[in-house]
């Protein structure tokens, strides 16, 4: 079972993450936010691409669901943390830090 020390401890752990304020909730970005924490620290949404976040959803429906707005249908997705273990944590993550990673300059 993870709690919401866990998901600080490992976010932060990925390369250039910073922790900053986010309306009522904690965020955990690097050039964009890949994670936000609620206050109560029982659930977390996640960044992920639309495919990630079905995927996401169909294997752990009790720990995964979109997000019931625009933003849920662009990929960001609620997990309750309560339900995931470290190594699930762990790895959606490592998913949503892939796509907060400064965007590379094109070249002419």
């Amino acid at each position: 079972m993870a709690t919401a020390k866990d998901l600080r401890r490992v976010a932060l752990s990925l390369p250039g993450t910073a922790e900053a304020p986010h309306f009522d909730r904690a965020a955990f970005k690097v050039a964009r936010i890949y994670v936000t924490l609620a206050a109560d620290g029982r659930t977390a949404n996640f960044m992920f691409t639309p495919d990630e976040q079905e995927f996401k959803c169909m294997m752990a429906p009790d720990a995964f669901a979109p997000v019931p707005n625009a933003w849920g249908k662009k990929g960001a997705t609620t997990a309750t943390l309560a339900k995931l273990s470290i190594v699930e944590l762990k790895s959606a993550l490592e998913m949503a830090w892939q796509h907060a990673q400064p965007k590379k300059a094109k070249r002419c």
